[in-house]
């Protein structure tokens, strides 16, 4: 675990959070050094200190005006790294995961390879020991060594988007916002007369604020959207689509098209160009695989886990197989709806992060309930 005095290296994303982390870390003796991340996702915002517009990307001029000028008040250095390349990489694996009919979760693999990977090279090119974050998590000992945990405030924890971090990397992590609740943290943020006390939350993709996947999809990967047949659970044309990544597996709204009853999108399938709706019980599945795991520590072979399968998902208990090449299987206890391809699937003991990895392909529930 981190040891008070040691120099630590805090993304400040001009945010009210890393802000506050930034300056508990400053106040508990660390030798703090703020870090922005230019990923050339700009959007609107205001000059620090000003009137605020709604604040939904992040990243931007304005952020990093913000953060700059936080790390002024706390009297650390400060400094704006150019991420863009990695960045654009992200977003281009976003694109080609939608085209193939997958739903991604980018913020997992940002959080993997720029906050916590090109991060930590920069803490080593400067000589420090340890890297911090807004996060709402907490890094704890469980069973002997460091461990990935939810937050204090179950609300806000975003441990879900955090399990790609390796297990090496867990004692050189810091998130001084894990046992806080957000009201606290704006409060602290209050007192110490930081201009972005009252930033609005930026929306989980930064670079689709307008929640409009589709849009960037189609800018960067505009082969992918080629009319097709809508079918229902029998195969029989119900209608017409404008391309597969138009839609997602459990989507109810939008279809413009009317079956008598209501309709989800049960599959996706891009190999003939389809998308098929069923009714709600038609998104059970039972089992799902899931490969590209991260484990934090050695698991058996077979365990059971809480397990999450997107972030505002209850976490549902389940049987977790391991297999070769960094894949595991997982097996409900009792069936869940709109197991997603594409999305990350986290597996919990209690509160502790075990790792988890991304659903590949799911098994749909059968007539006696248990996995087709």
């Amino acid at each position: 675990m981190a040891h008070k005095g040691g120099k630590v290296v805090v993304a400040m994303s001009g945010g009210v959070d890393s802000s506050v982390a930034a300056s508990l870390l400053s106040e508990q003796g660390y030798d703090v050094v703020g870090l922005f991340m230019r990923l050339g996702s700009d959007t609107a915002g205001a000059p620090a200190g000003g009137s605020r517009r709604p604040h939904q990307g992040c990243c931007s001029a304005a952020d990093a005006a913000d953060a700059r000028y936080v790390a002024g008040q706390l009297g650390i250095p400060f400094y704006a790294l150019n991420f863009r390349d990695d960045f654009q990489k992200l977003i281009d694996a976003f694109a080609d995961e939608y085209a193939r009919g997958r739903t991604p979760n980018p913020c997992v693999t940002c959080n993997d390879h720029l906050k916590f990977g090109r991060l930590i090279e920069y803490a080593d090119a400067i000589g420090a020991s340890h890297v911090a974050t807004g996060h709402y998590a907490r890094i704890i000992e469980h069973d002997g060594r460091p461990a990935l945990a939810r937050a204090q405030d179950a609300s806000k924890d975003q441990s879900y988007f955090l399990f790609g971090i390796r297990a090496a990397a867990l004692d050189r992590i810091l998130f001084p916002l894990g046992g806080l609740h957000k009201d606290e943290v704006r409060k602290i943020a209050r007192q110490r007369g930081f201009p972005n006390h009252d930033k609005p939350d930026s929306v989980e993709i930064c670079f689709a604020p307008d929640r409009d996947y589709a849009r960037v999809v189609r800018e960067r990967r505009p082969e992918a959207f080629v009319d097709g047949d809508v079918v229902d659970a029998a195969g029989r044309v119900v209608g017409r689509h404008d391309g597969v990544p138009n839609f997602t597996i459990g989507q109810r709204r939008g279809l413009r098209i009317a079956l008598g009853t209501p309709a989800y999108v049960t599959q996706l399938d891009v190999l003939n160009n389809t998308v098929t709706l069923g009714p709600r019980e038609a998104l059970l599945s039972r089992r799902f695989l899931a490969d590209r795991a991260n484990f934090h520590g050695t698991p058996s072979r077979r365990f059971r886990a809480s397990v999450k399968i997107r972030h505002q998902h209850c976490a549902a208990s389940a049987e977790v197989l391991r297999l070769e090449a960094g894949a595991f299987e997982a097996t409900f206890i009792e069936p869940q709806s709109a197991v997603t391809p594409g999305q990350a699937a986290v597996l919990y003991e209690g509160d502790v992060v075990l790792g988890g990895g991304w659903i590949r392909e799911t098994r749909p529930v059968d007539e006696d309930g248990s996995g087709a």
